[in-house]
């Protein structure tokens, strides 16, 4: 991957008044504004929509499991070279999973004992999406379906195609890690 040292579009200084709620919420929960929020943030309506688009597909009544959720998440981060990405979502699958060790395991999934064939199946669902062009294959729909119903089967399409939206969005404006997930041996659990 071709990466320059520095943004080629620089982040906000000054965010507008309109995106306060999210500012105040990000500074509690994370001690500081997150870095896509710098960029985002020259398109405020935009930004509110993304931001009610990933609250609808996070929220506590989802369809999917946290820990999927964070799996698929985490790995479209991966397969994308997001760094911010990758960062955001191994502090949140740490969390959810309660361990580093699936944070660790993600980005060689398949040779790992570590995963359910539930979440097999999504992180094979989340590979084959975030393809150019997107490679599901008729054996992995139908394993798709042994473990989720086609309601969930949707919401899991979403929620892998917004996270390929984050991660190609900061991924192509270089917008960097933060340092919020940051392992037992102190660094960054990459790719």
């Amino acid at each position: 991957m071709i990466k320059n040292s520095s943004p080629w579009v620089t982040p906000l200084k000054k965010l507008p008044a309109s995106l306060r709620p999210i500012i105040s919420m990000q500074e509690k929960h994370f001690g500081s504004v997150l870095n896509p929020t710098r960029w985002w943030g020259r398109f405020p309506y935009l930004f509110w929509l993304v931001a009610l688009f990933v609250g609808f597909l996070e929220r506590r009544r989802a369809g999917i499991d946290p820990v999927v959720r964070s799996l698929v998440m985490t790995r479209v981060s991966q397969q994308c070279c997001c760094e911010f990405c990758i960062d955001a979502n191994n502090l949140r699958l740490a969390e959810r999973s309660g361990s580093m060790d699936k944070v660790l395991a993600v980005a060689n999934w398949r040779e790992e004992a570590l995963f359910s064939a539930k979440e097999q199946a999504a992180l094979a669902y989340a590979d084959a999406m975030t393809a150019t062009p997107p490679q599901i294959s008729d054996a992995l729909k139908a394993e798709l379906k042994t473990h989720y119903d086609e309601k969930t089967i949707t919401e899991l399409t979403a929620l892998i195609a917004f996270q390929n939206l984050s991660a190609r969005f900061n991924a192509a404006l270089d917008i960097p890690a933060q340092g919020l997930c940051v392992s037992a041996t102190g660094k960054q659990p990459h790719v």
